[in-house]
């Protein structure tokens, strides 16, 4: 596991991304824009698995533009900023939501259909471990290693559940005013997730 250093830290977020199962397609192939048709990628995935991250860092560290939540945007502009970096010679990494990406515009949806295609997916136990860690760290959550080996097990594997999980295990722990132990652990599934904790298996 190994983390893209960013070379921003935007407010409280993170400084890093966690590169794992989900993602590293993805990050591999940030790193080399000029082997892209057309010079641009499509990226998708779900809410909160750092797609705005990768977006940030590309554009950052010089690979060329980005345009984040693209699908929230009017296709005729998403199509002429295509245009734009194609006339420029810029390689264009556009961010949609999850997919499908469904494009009404035919020009603009036989443009990124042809360029290339990354989804990030859902983190395998590995990197959800690795994850639950970053995550604790990004809030000063003292969370041992011990502490993710039982929760891995039984947290769905959604990056935004995830999310959740550790903020409920920040504020259980504040509101007991005691360090996040098993039974905090518990109570923050059962709050995340029900009596039923889901496995995905």
């Amino acid at each position: 596991m190994e983390q893209i250093a960013l070379p921003l830290k935007a407010g409280n977020g993170p400084a890093g991304i966690v590169v794992g199962s989900a993602n590293a397609v993805v990050a591999e192939a940030l790193t080399m824009p000029e082997s892209w048709p057309f010079r641009t990628a499509v990226l998708t995935g779900p809410p909160r698995s750092g797609k705005s991250l990768f977006a940030r860092w590309f554009a950052e560290s010089g690979r060329g533009e980005a345009i984040d939540d693209a699908q929230t945007l009017l296709e005729d502009a998403v199509f002429h900023r295509w245009n734009r970096a194609q006339e420029s010679g810029t390689a264009l990494l556009v961010v949609g939501g999850e997919p499908p990406w469904n494009i009404a515009l035919p020009d603009l949806r036989s443009r990124l259909g042809g360029s290339l295609q990354l989804e990030i997916t859902q983190p395998d136990d590995v990197m959800a471990h690795e994850l639950l860690l970053s995550l604790a760290d990004e809030r000063g959550l003292l969370l041992p290693v011990e502490g993710a080996d039982y929760l891995v097990p039984r947290a769905s594997r959604s990056q935004a559940e995830l999310e959740r999980l550790v903020a409920m295990i920040d504020r259980l722990s504040l509101e007991r005013k005691a360090p996040p132990t098993q039974g905090i652990w518990r109570a923050a599934l059962e709050a995340v997730h029900g009596p039923v904790e889901p496995r995905l298996l």
